[in-house]
């Protein structure tokens, strides 16, 4: 059966949507005027390296067997889709326009899942006893999620890291670690079973070249584990936000090597967080295996690349981390001069903005 998704985003979101369209599912991609046009012109490209090959492949949107559309936030009605993917950055959330079509996808209860690095709050609402007043202040707007009902709201962990290439039109994304993305259940078996089928769809996927069919990495794996998509939390601590720094920015490769024991102070602390609000180890990954991946990581996070470039609000999940820690009267130190740095960053830019 082809279902219907909706995926607000097409930057990353068309990474999400190639592998859904190989196994024959309908998307349609909420983006600006400018990217619908070219996508519904000419669909979308997504390069990305395979392993034991010279060269990487290029997926092609117009040559899948499922079909890509895309429009702007007010041309959608959710209830016509069978899912939801939320994949733009958490403070596009509360644009006019994307605010009120986030409202009626909530409304309309269709099961939505996120692929943003910051959990949206009724995910969070999902995990036992936290303050979940307490941790509003890391949510550019915490009110643009209000009519969710936590049982129709997944995370999908974005592991795999992927950039529009500036050199490129905007319908091109480049894959720069092809890992999988890690979801987990909703609370309904009904709504679940749409993602255990989706994960078959694209396991079965095979793409041709001159000397046969091959597998392409980035799978999609689903978890009964609320906790699973959160092991991202220990890698954005100590890489992605530690790319952010008084006076600029570094990659994150740098950010993990340049004082490893105090990235590793930082992962394991996040990962301790974790399994005190209920995470099993098993859920989350060890730190040498990030560390390893974190050596390809030659670009600066996109956190950091949005506070170079003058933006004035940034996903906090330093900050929710932070935040949920205190409530477990746990703090770590690094972390702490961490946000403070993002906090002080973030308000010289809205600074600036304001003229």
């Amino acid at each position: 059966m082809a279902y219907n998704i909706l995926i607000m985003g097409a930057s990353y979101g068309s990474l999400l949507a190639s592998k859904l369209m190989f196994g024959g599912h309908n998307v349609k991609l909420v983006c600006l005027p400018a990217e619908a046009d070219l996508i519904n012109a000419e669909g979308f490209r997504v390069r990305m390296p395979i392993r034991g090959r010279k060269d990487q492949i290029e997926i092609d949107s117009r040559k899948l067997p499922g079909k890509v559309s895309a429009s702007g936030a007010s041309d959608v009605d959710p209830k016509d889709y069978d899912l939801i993917g939320l994949a733009m950055q958490e403070p596009q959330y509360r644009s006019p326009g994307v605010r009120e079509l986030l409202d009626a996808v909530a409304k309309s209860r269709v099961p939505c899942m996120s692929i943003m690095n910051m959990p949206p709050l009724p995910y969070v609402q999902r995990i036992p006893n936290l303050d979940y007043e307490a941790l509003k202040p890391a949510y550019t707007d915490p009110t643009v999620w209000n009519s969710f009902d936590p049982g129709t709201l997944t995370l999908c962990s974005p592991d795999p890291q992927a950039i529009r290439p500036p050199e490129e039109k905007v319908n091109v994304l480049q894959v720069t670690l092809p890992t999988n993305f890690k979801v987990a259940r909703f609370e309904s078996d009904k709504s679940t079973a749409i993602l255990h089928q989706l994960e078959k769809d694209v396991d079965a996927v095979r793409f041709d070249v001159p000397e046969g069919k091959i597998e392409l990495p980035v799978k999609l794996r689903v978890h009964d584990s609320l906790f699973v998509p959160l092991a991202k939390w220990s890698m954005l601590l100590a890489g992605n936000y530690r790319c952010v720094t008084a006076d600029g920015m570094r990659t994150a490769q740098e950010a993990v090597n340049a004082d490893p024991a105090e990235a590793k102070s930082v992962y394991d602390f996040v990962f301790d967080l974790c399994v005190k609000i209920g995470a099993s180890p098993k859920d989350l990954v060890p730190f040498e295996k990030y560390a390893e991946a974190a050596q390809s990581l030659s670009r600066p996070a996109s956190a950091a690349r949005a506070l170079q470039n003058g933006a004035p609000y940034i996903e906090r999940a330093d900050k929710l981390v932070q935040l949920i820690a205190r409530q477990k009267e746990m703090h770590h130190p690094a972390i702490d001069a961490q946000v403070a740095l993002v906090d002080a960053r973030l308000e010289a830019n809205r600074k600036k903005a304001a003229g």
